[in-house]
């Protein structure tokens, strides 16, 4: 394989993509805002490409920046915890997204691998597998599978290999700490009382490091088209809030049915590898 170029490097998921390829010797290019730069300073052997918005750049900025790309991995997205799911900034990736798209087809990138989400399902399902409907309910999930869509029938008839890795409830290293399970370890931490619903819900939880694992697979691979990342077991969310509380021996500290459950949560979420 000939050079990878990587977008959302420093995000939740992308710096274990990067650093997963990084350790496997992988030639690297990646774009990254400026203000990423310095989190990927310890990171060696890699091409920095600066930019200020990259959902904004023109096609001839990406087909200069595409140059001798082999490969994209795709997982630049604006993922502001508590904001995300409706914010506008989803219709800018999406159109940055397609932008990208028509200048790697121009410039002969030989594969596409773009992340997207298991809320592009119709969840209603719970059992969800690659066959299942799409009914994306959020501006997010939306925009992800309008991407898929249409990447998914232009880049192959433009002679690009295309691939979307499809994820699930993750968790691990570089959380960010407004999310449910760093606010459950803080809590625990510190000896406070977690406050938490009854946790009935049954999700498909994995650890990042398997999901960038699994992720680079999918860029090494031949695989096309959608590709759940996903552990395939089903755990409800008291199970693992049980599990988090067993490593510091403090499950007194976790309080079920304290928070309200969320009335249009999915009951189910669980992915067919």
């Amino acid at each position: 394989m000939g050079k990878v170029l990587i977008t959302g490097a420093s995000g939740f998921v992308g710096q274990h993509v990067l650093r997963t390829l990084v350790a496997q010797g992988t030639d690297l290019r990646v774009v990254l805002r400026p203000k990423a730069v310095e989190k990927l300073r310890d990171v060696e052997a890699i091409e920095i490409v600066e930019s200020p918005s990259p959902f904004s750049e023109s096609e001839g900025w990406w087909k200069d920046t595409f140059a001798g790309i082999d490969t994209i991995i795709h997982l630049a997205w604006y993922a502001e915890p508590g904001k995300y799911l409706t914010a506008p900034e989803n219709l800018d990736c999406l159109s940055g997204t397609l932008t990208m798209a028509r200048a790697a087809a121009s410039v002969g990138v030989r594969r596409f691998v773009g992340v997207g989400t298991c809320f592009e399902y119709d969840v209603s399902f719970g059992k969800l597998s690659v066959d299942t409907p799409l009914k994306p309910l959020t501006p997010y999930a939306a925009a992800k599978a309008a991407a898929f869509m249409a990447l998914s029938q232009w880049l192959p008839a433009q002679g690009v290999e295309f691939a979307w890795c499809r994820l699930f409830y993750l968790y691990g290293d570089g959380e960010d700490e407004r999310r449910f399970v760093p606010y459950l370890k803080k809590s625990l931490e510190a000896g406070q009382r977690a406050d938490l619903t009854e946790g009935r819900q049954v999700r498909d939880f994995m650890d990042v490091h398997d999901a960038a694992a699994r992720i680079c697979d999918v860029i090494f691979g031949k695989a096309t088209g959608a590709i759940n990342v996903c552990s395939g077991v089903p755990v409800t969310v008291r199970e693992l809030a049980e599990r988090i509380a067993d490593q510091y021996g403090r499950r007194d500290l976790l309080n079920f049915g304290a928070r309200p459950d969320n009335l249009v949560d999915p009951p189910v979420v669980l992915g067919v590898p």
